[in-house]
């Protein structure tokens, strides 16, 4: 039996029997109305939002830790913790103040030096934080509510590196929080988002609990995406870590659980048959898979070998992997940009849909690999990293590569991937995630086809002529100028292969109907979000 027709037997048996036959997590009754359980895509098994960059880390910041400004639903930033701000007519100096009664968890006012060293941590580890920190002459306090940020140049996109919802986002800390290395892991969770995070309740592997923060103070605005109002209507959200979709099935259709975040594709027939569930898809603008490398070590720091990687890869087997057989879920990718944005583009995309393992074990030959161990290291906790990995598992060996498969867990993952230790040391060679096609617009938001070398996201490619592009769109005037500078970046990521897409494809999310004001989105928005 396969492994779709088993999830949909066991999931069906166990329905029939309630809880009879599954072994069910301990999750406690009681006050039913005012705690939300949630199912998240993947255990928290670390938490700060500005060492790493996975969706996950960042799901749940976004409701302990807030930030200056939020991006709504048609991408445009709006003031969050800010009252308002002014931008000098040379476009060189910002200047911002908070607004009245901000506090921090522990009671402390949000001041304006808090967000300085904020802003300064997020800097060293966000690729449009770098832009602006190169081109910055001063980032200073002017008093308990005013900061200053004066510049060598003009930074038009400012509000939007502030407010964008990709990680790591510009969240504000305390500035003893913020003082840490930003290569090094904070160690205490303090923020003045809209719920407080429980640590003493937190079990990484099994559970993570925030609490209502009585003391936040909304803005006045309806809720949109990050901006407005975030008004929490519960008192407690407890984070359920299931990494068996059957149990996560089963416990969802028996009210052990109120909203699963990413159901596999195959147990979604089964969801949609309970009339106590509602079934959608989670973000319209979904996802683009990623086979992510090490441009650092070989094989990978050869170019012919990613571009041989490539010329075989054949994104079907991978989005058939993640979605199954559902055709509308998916679409094959000829560019690194989200399908069907004003900005797509598959100009120099041919080499994404070849499909040829004879050409790429022709490529592979050229480059003079000599049998390097392949180190791919794939969460096996999370079903889309898993059905990647398997089929990576397969296409390498199929055009003669030496595979070392290091099955593990997402968090391991995200550890694992920040190391630039040799593969044979600790290190890797390739591992797989997605990029949210929020994310994946335009050049501004999208970390992970930034190509500056040391500067660039874990594989750390280095590809100049990548680099020229995202400059030239930054300084495009028009939409006709961007589109040119995207057509040439197009080009440019896939000759050098700084990362090879393995298709694009939507998830759908799952609650139960006593549970209203779940919203599609590129993260899970608590706010406004009730529960009968």
């Amino acid at each position: 039996m396969d492994r779709r027709r088993f999830l949909k037997s066991t999931v069906g048996a166990g329905v029939a029997a309630a809880t009879g036959g599954l072994s069910m997590p301990a999750v406690a009754q009681g006050t039913a109305g005012k705690t939300l359980r949630f199912v998240p895509q993947a255990n928290l098994a670390n938490f700060d939002p500005i060492w790493g960059t996975q969706y996950v880390v960042r799901n749940a910041a976004a409701l302990v830790w807030d930030t200056l400004y939020g991006i709504d639903s048609q991408f445009q930033p709006q003031r969050q913790m800010v009252e308002g701000e002014e931008v000098s007519a040379d476009g060189l100096t910002w200047t911002f103040k908070l607004r009245e009664g901000l506090k921090f968890h522990d009671g402390s006012p949000v001041l304006a030096r808090d967000v300085v060293q904020s802003l300064k941590r997020w800097q060293a580890r966000d690729p449009m934080g770098l832009m602006i920190k190169a081109i910055e002459n001063e980032l200073a306090a002017t008093d308990d509510r005013s900061w200053k940020w004066q510049l060598k140049q003009p930074f038009p996109k400012m509000l939007l590196a502030l407010a964008k919802n990709n990680a790591p986002c510009s969240f504000i800390m305390p500035e003893r929080i913020a003082r840490t290395d930003p290569f090094q892991q904070i160690t205490e969770y303090v923020g003045s988002g809209p719920m407080k995070f429980a640590r003493s309740e937190w079990v990484p592997g099994a559970k993570a609990v925030f609490e209502k923060f009585a003391d936040y103070v909304p803005r006045s605005e309806k809720a949109d995406w990050l901006a407005g109002g975030k008004r929490i209507l519960i008192d407690r959200v407890e984070w359920v870590i299931m990494p068996d979709p059957a149990t996560a099935a089963a416990a969802l259709q028996n009210g052990e659980v109120d909203w699963w975040e990413t159901p596999l594709a195959d147990l979604i027939p089964v969801l949609k048959g309970n009339a106590s569930i509602n079934v959608d898809i989670g973000d319209p603008l979904g996802n683009i898979g990623a086979f992510r490398m090490n441009h650092l070590f070989p094989p990978f720091n050869n170019l012919k070998v990613r571009q041989a990687v490539m010329t075989a890869l054949n994104q079907e087997d991978y989005m058939r992997a993640v979605v199954g057989d559902d055709d509308k879920l998916w679409k094959e990718l000829g560019g690194f940009f989200t399908p069907g944005t004003p900005l797509y583009t598959e100009e120099g995309g041919a080499m994404m849909k070849a499909k040829d393992v004879a050409a790429a074990k022709k490529l592979l030959a050229e480059s003079g690999y000599k049998g390097e161990p392949v180190v791919c290291v794939v969460a096996q906790d999370m079903a889309a990293t898993k059905s990647m990995g398997d089929v990576t598992a397969e296409l390498l060996k199929s055009i003669g590569m030496n595979v070392d498969f290091v099955a593990t867990d997402w968090g391991t993952v995200g550890a694992r991937r920040a190391q630039k230790t040799p593969p044979d040391k600790g290190g890797w060679s390739m591992f797989h995630t997605w990029h949210a096609g929020a994310d994946c617009i335009n050049p501004a938001a999208y970390t992970a086809i930034r190509a500056n070398g040391d500067k660039a996201w874990f594989g750390w490619p280095d590809v100049p002529a990548v680099e020229t592009e995202v400059a030239n769109w930054f300084d495009a005037q028009d939409l006709a100028a961007e589109k040119a500078a995207l057509g040439r970046l197009n080009k440019a990521a896939v000759e050098n292969v700084v990362y090879a897409p393995t298709g694009f494809y939507l998830n759908y999310q799952a609650w139960r109907k006593n549970v209203s004001g779940v919203v599609s989105g590129p993260l899970p928005f608590f706010w406004d979000v009730s529960k009968a």
